[in-house]
């Protein structure tokens, strides 16, 4: 018996002991495609040498010290080539482990500004139903994913959900795609003028939703919207990243393909590829100032923030995506896996919609595409098919509760810039099959699986 304590307790795990571009391979020598990026994480596969001849430069001259005590070069450059490449002012970083912990300093600077400020009544967040910004408790509290937050939502601090911009299962049909992202952009404004805008700290969104809604991409206009009412109201807009940042979408930032700025941008994931654990907060030039010209201290801190391992890697990681062309790939492979994506599923019967930008595709599944009437929660459709695929040698990250947190199944795409057409060609086929093995054992216990 296992003494580590897994994600599912009754789930056996393959051993993972090697990897090699876009395959990890378990102990008995299987291949698998990492079509999912682990979870949008891995953007320059397993087996980078330049990330890791980077690490061990770093880790023999330095691996480690304290930010209370020194800064180091690593973390100097990072910064730098970071906010060089950033939109808007978005000019100061602040180096942590991991998205959860970017997220939950964002909201902690977020209210640190207003209290500098003099606004100490400003305590609430808005967020977005179907939304995911991490497992902290402050994170979790903004986050829209009801199952995730339901066995702790005594210890979640309130904060308002308002919905998501997710045209495929709510724009009317007497409405244009831009007339929908406003109806739906306008309820940031509905639920200000509700709780009082001046009690409103920041509207918290990720450009393009991760996991919890399958790669969901904004109508044209609604993050312009969005922006318009920030501004009338004097609340900030932070921006979440982590998972679909640092190039998933084919730009760097996520949010540039929207012409906006942002108040505080979070990244995580792929800045680090997966080969050291990293995350970021980048703030802009007004609450850094703020910060520097009244206490000059943000409270908050951990011990490994700013790790110098971890920065040596990401700098190796940003070298890859730009001086290499890797970045470069994802806008061109993307509508490669997309066109394959159409061309498998755009007919199938339990497939009805296929979304996504860059190398961030998902499908999302119904048993009936006319009424687009979801898979029972009971089948766990979403179980099936990571299963199925696991089998074939199949990477993906399939998930329940698309919808409302309840119902609802999707598989999101995350593969590694690196991934080739031959790849690509792999890919749908193993999910094809997947897919269509986990839906017939489905239909086969469940004849009205719907």
């Amino acid at each position: 018996m296992s003494q580590v304590f897994h994600r599912h307790c009754h789930t056996p795990l393959r051993t993972a002991v090697r990897g090699d571009g876009v395959y990890i391979y378990d102990q008995n020598g299987k291949a698998y495609l990492d079509a999912s990026g682990g979870a949008a994480v891995s953007c320059l596969g397993h087996s980078h040498a330049g990330v890791r001849a980077a690490l061990h430069r770093q880790i023999d001259q330095l691996a480690y010290a304290h930010s209370s005590f020194f800064t180091t070069d690593v973390a100097e450059t990072l910064a730098t080539r970071l906010t060089d490449r950033a939109p808007g002012d978005l000019n100061h970083v602040y180096f942590l482990s991991g998205g959860s912990e970017a997220v939950e300093a964002a909201l902690k600077l977020a209210r640190q500004y207003f209290v500098e400020r003099g606004e100490h009544q400003r305590v609430r967040f808005i967020a977005r139903r179907q939304s995911y910004h991490g497992n902290t408790l402050g994170a979790l509290a903004v986050g829209g994913n009801a199952w995730r937050r339901a066995p702790f939502a005594p210890l979640l601090t309130p904060a308002e959900h308002i919905a998501p911009c997710y045209a495929y299962r709510d724009r009317r049909p007497d409405e244009t795609l831009f007339d929908y992202g406003q109806r739906v952009a306008n309820e940031l404004e509905q639920s200000l003028l509700t709780v009082g805008p001046e009690t409103v700290i920041a509207f918290v969104a990720e450009p393009v939703v991760g996991a919890t809604a399958g790669a969901l991409t904004a109508v044209e206009g609604y993050y312009t919207r969005i922006r318009e009412i920030c501004d009338r109201y004097g609340v900030l807009l932070i921006l979440d990243e982590v998972m679909c940042g640092m190039g998933r979408t084919g730009t760097l930032f996520a949010h540039e393909q929207e012409g906006i700025h942002a108040d505080i941008v979070t990244v995580a994931k792929g800045l680090g590829a997966g080969y050291q654990p990293i995350g970021a907060m980048i703030a802009s030039d007004t609450l850094y100032d703020t910060i520097a010209d009244g206490s000059g201290f943000f409270q908050h801190g951990h011990t490994y923030m700013a790790h110098a391992t971890a920065m040596a890697g990401s700098l190796a990681v940003l070298d890859a995506l730009e001086q290499e062309q890797i970045l470069a790939r994802v806008n061109p492979m993307g509508e490669a896996l997309m066109s394959r994506l159409k061309a498998r599923f755009a007919e199938h019967p339990h497939v009805g919609d296929i979304r996504g930008r860059g190398l961030f595709q998902a499908l999302e599944l119904v048993f009936d595409r006319e009424t687009k009437r979801p898979f029972d929660p009971r089948s766990k459709l979403d179980s099936r098919i990571k299963s199925a695929a696991m089998a074939l040698g199949l990477m993906c990250y399939p998930m329940a509760g698309t919808i409302d947190g309840h119902r609802g199944h999707h598989i999101l795409l995350a593969p590694p810039f690196i991934i080739t057409e031959s790849q690509l060609d792999e890919l749908t086929d193993k999910l094809a099959e997947a897919l269509d093995t986990a839906i017939a054992a489905v239909i086969e216990e469940y004849p009205d699986a719907g």
